[in-house]
């Protein structure tokens, strides 16, 4: 894959690694088999590792709205939610850094040719 910055190429495949893993690791813990979930983090952690111009906000879009419709729940019931509240608080962080830190950034500015 080409791409125009290796660091920010890296913090996206760690990114994308940790959306992977926490979707299983819910499933663990949830008990139960969730595929949508699964599917959005692959899709995310594919997207994220193409360096496709603008998909790092859409990215962190995603991110964000899944942590914010969770966030009311995970503090009401903070006791026995405290793991998906760090977990929002993560997925923040991850989107703060796909909009903010330039190897990231610059990572993000391949066009997509369809030919």
């Amino acid at each position: 894959m080409r791409t125009n910055n290796e660091k920010g190429r890296m913090l996206c495949i760690i990114m994308g690694a940790y959306l992977v893993v926490k979707a299983v690791v819910n499933m663990i813990i949830g008990g139960g088999l969730s595929i949508s979930d699964l599917i959005i983090a692959l899709a995310l952690a594919c997207a994220m590792f193409t360096g496709i111009k603008y998909v790092n906000y859409i990215a962190a879009a995603v991110l964000v709205t899944i942590a914010v419709i969770h966030l009311p729940a995970n503090i009401s019931n903070i006791s026995s939610n405290w793991i998906y509240l760090i977990e929002g608080i993560l997925d923040i962080g991850c989107a703060a850094v796909l909009c903010l830190q330039t190897d990231v950034k610059e990572h993000f500015t391949n066009t997509l040719n369809i030919n």
